[in-house]
């Protein structure tokens, strides 16, 4: 079985994270870099609970919540100068794929 597209990007987007805010400052490791890790993570939680849910709107719905936490934080994070402008980019666009896909999926339930 081929697995879906928004659980590859999504898994894509955790493994380029990760290894990304564990280089940030320490001032900064246990603030932002934690709750951009925890963001993604449960992102990926959560649409992980709705393949498994009868009604996985709601699920979806707290995912899509989720995923906006998760822009403000990277773009925080850019602001503050934790990342560069392209690794902003990179991360948006992700970002903005999942964000589609997750809305597809919204609308086909």
């Amino acid at each position: 079985m081929k697995e879906s597209p928004i659980f590859t990007r999504t898994y894509d987007l955790l493994l380029w994270l990760i290894p990304l805010t564990i280089k940030f400052p320490r001032s900064q490791r246990f603030v932002l870099a934690e709750a951009v890790q925890h963001t993604a993570l449960t992102l990926q939680e959560q649409l992980i609970d709705a393949t498994g849910d009868e009604t996985p709107r709601l699920a979806l719905r707290q995912a899509d919540i989720t995923l906006t936490k998760l822009r403000t934080y990277l773009r925080l994070c850019k602001d503050l100068k934790l990342v560069s402008f392209d690794q902003y980019e990179y991360a948006s666009v992700i970002v903005n794929e999942i964000g589609r896909l997750l809305g597809g999926w919204m609308k086909s339930v």
